[in-house]
Order: structure tokens, then C-alpha cells, then sequence
């Protein structure tokens, strides 16, 4: 699920785990306001989902989307005191749709109540993979989970991936390059490869943005920040699923 929402970040900070953290947007924008990413703490939000005003009704209207933790990683080991408690407000927000992204995938059945997948069915869960390494360490352990809504995010996108063998209950793959000046390449025929086997498994497809170092039929380019988006729109290739 996709489109236009708010952002809850119950906590703040995380630590890198692999490759694809190497240049995390996270750690950047903090070290720019003096700030310790490595450092995970509560925030004045955590309880955002349920803040209610005057007349008693939610501060978030109803039908909101809203995107968990992206200052964070939901999973991570250091909020494990807090998890419980935003669980139970997810759960008592089923006017809502919930987004968190994670590489901690593993963690799912440490972490979190059992009845987890049938108390939020109106949440969904992105895994984060940047290369085949990181793909079939976290994803074969993802599709064997019983979410109801999962996503797989390929951002960012260092290396050619075979996502068809994960790609069962999957509904849909988000694809994107590097963004930062000593950014790794994005091969644009990397992201063709994805598209064609999203199609092929009728999984829903987005090319979110190229990377800062671009390649296309062997030309490479070096994109502005600002046009990293504008031109993976320009490409027109994401695949909407069909109905079954």
C-alpha cells in the first residue's frame, strides 16, 4: 500500500547492519545537527497514533496512512522495551494503515505477540535488500512469514537481484539507486531485470529513483539530487498488478 500519509517515528536512531547502510540518510542528516545516530531513543511522538483532541475524536483522521519508524528500524534491538506498547497502539488504531520498512527481519517472532499477524491486517511490512546477499539471507526467512501485506524494497539498489524465488504473497517491490556523492552505481539494467520478473509474478513494481551514479546501456551519468525522482519517473516503467 502506497500513497499520501504521515510519518510516526515512536523512536529515533539506529546502527548499520550492511552494505546498503553505508550512506543511510539517517546517519548523514544527523551528522549535520550534531546528532548520534548510534544513539536509540524514545521520541516525544510515541504516542501520536492514539493523541486524541478536545472532542475526545484521534488527531490522525481515520483512513491515514501512516509510515513507522523511518528515522529507525521497527525491529531494532535497543526499542525492544518499547515494542509492546506500540504494538497495542497499532492495534487499537484498525482505522489506520501502519508502513514499517526493516532489515531485521530475522527478529519477527523474537520480538513480537502471536497473535501479531492477525491483529494487524492493516499493516505492511517492507524488508529492505540491497544486493543478492542480503536477498536471500532476509527473504527467504520474509516469505515464509504469514503477513498479510508484505513489500520488498530494493533501496539502495548496489547490485543485480533474483527476487522470483521470494516473491510469493508479495505485493509490491520498490526499486531505487544510491544517493550521495561517493554513491555506488545504479545499472539501469538491474532495475529492467526486477521489473520483468515483478511482471511475470504479477507483483506491482515501482522505480522510485535513480541513483547519483546512473547507468544506461553502458553510459554513465551523474544526476542531480533533485532529479534522482523526476527521472525514474521519466522512465514510465512501474507495473501496477492485475487484478486477480
Amino acid at each position: 500500500m502506497e500513497g499520501e500519509g504521515m510519518i510516526w517515528n515512536p523512536w529515533r536512531g539506529c546502527h548499520k547492519v550492511s552494505d546498503g547502510c553505508k550512506y543511510c540518510y539517517t546517519h548523514k542528516g544527523d551528522i549535520k545537527r550534531n546528532m548520534d545516530t548510534n544513539q536509540i531513543i524514545k521520541t516525544k511522538d510515541f504516542y501520536k497514533p492514539i493523541e486524541k483532541k478536545k472532542d475526545g475524536s484521534y488527531k490522525i483522521a481515520p483512513g491515514s496512512l501512516v509510515y513507522v519508524c523511518f528515522s529507525s528500524d521497527f525491529l531494532i534491538e535497543e526499542a525492544d522495551p518499547w515494542r509492546m506498547e506500540a504494538y497495542l497502539m497499532m492495534k487499537e488504531r484498525p482505522d489506520l494503515h501502519f508502513l514499517f520498512l526493516t532489515k531485521r527481519i530475522d527478529r519477527f517472532y523474537e520480538v513480537l505477540p502471536s497473535d501479531y499477524t492477525e491483529s494487524l491486517t492493516h499493516l505492511t511490512i517492507g524488508v529492505s535488500v540491497e544486493n543478492q546477499e542480503q536477498a536471500d539471507k532476509r527473504l527467504v526467512f520474509f516469505s515464509k512469514l504469514p503477513i498479510k501485506h508484505k513489500n520488498i524494497i530494493c533501496q539502495p539498489l548496489i547490485g543485480p537481484i533474483n527476487l522470483e524465488p521470494y516473491l510469493n504473497g508479495v505485493e509490491l517491490v520498490v526499486v531505487g539507486g544510491e544517493q550521495d556523492t561517493n554513491a555506488r552505481p545504479l545499472d539501469y539494467n538491474w532495475v529492467l531485470g526486477i521489473k520483468e520478473v515483478c511482471i511475470k509474478k504479477n507483483v506491482s513494481f515501482s522505480f522510485r529513483q535513480c541513483g547519483t551514479h546512473f547507468i544506461k546501456d553502458g553510459v554513465s551519468y551523474q544526476i542531480p539530487t533533485r532529479e534522482l525522482m523526476k527521472q525514474a519517473r521519466k522512465a514510465s516503467i512501474d507495473y501496477v498488478a492485475l487484478k486477480e
